[in-house]
């Protein structure tokens, strides 16, 4: 099965501080990996392949596309950021690791990125809230009938809210 990704490059462009002059290919795998793990997990096995197939297939349309678009997006847009910030600034090449560094600018601490990472991950769990709250209230077995029907090893959907906006550290 061809893989299917649920948002384009020009999402995560648009909707985050991501430069369009980034290389696609230096994150996309974050994306993919995001969508794999969060994204799954909270839709399930069988909507996830519905979804993934009709992308795929050309044919995604009606609730699922407003899924997609009003719900999916966000949080995977939100999620690929927190995979992919941690790696950023590093290549890797058969020479090793490499940490970028131009020479009028100054690289970021951690403790930066880990604000982004933190930030992106308050986002991907209000998104991700939004879709549970969604799916749980509106998402009738008429309407979204996959979401109730994963079984064996099928990941089924984690339908806890998890959101908080408030750090207690």
């Amino acid at each position: 099965m061809a893989k299917a990704l649920f948002i384009k490059t020009s999402d995560i462009v648009k909707k985050t501080s991501l430069s369009g002059s980034v290389d696609s290919n230096k994150f996309l795998q974050y994306v993919e990996v995001a969508q794999e793990i969060h994204v799954q997990n909270l839709l399930g096995t069988d909507l996830y392949d519905k979804i993934s197939s009709d992308i795929v297939g050309g044919t995604l349309s009606g609730d699922y596309k407003d899924l997609v678009d009003d719900y999916i997006k966000p949080i995977l847009i939100n999620y690929g950021m927190v995979e992919y910030l941690g790696f950023a600034q590093y290549e890797i090449s058969n020479a090793g690791i490499y940490k970028h560094r131009i020479e009028t600018s100054e690289t970021a601490s951690k403790e930066e990125v880990d604000y982004l990472v933190g930030k992106h991950k308050n986002y991907a769990d209000y998104y991700s809230d939004r879709l549970i709250e969604y799916l749980c209230m509106n998402g009738t077995r008429a309407k979204f009938p996959e979401y109730y029907t994963n079984s064996g090893n099928d990941i089924k959907p984690d339908k806890q809210v998890t959101y908080t906006p408030w750090n207690l550290r």
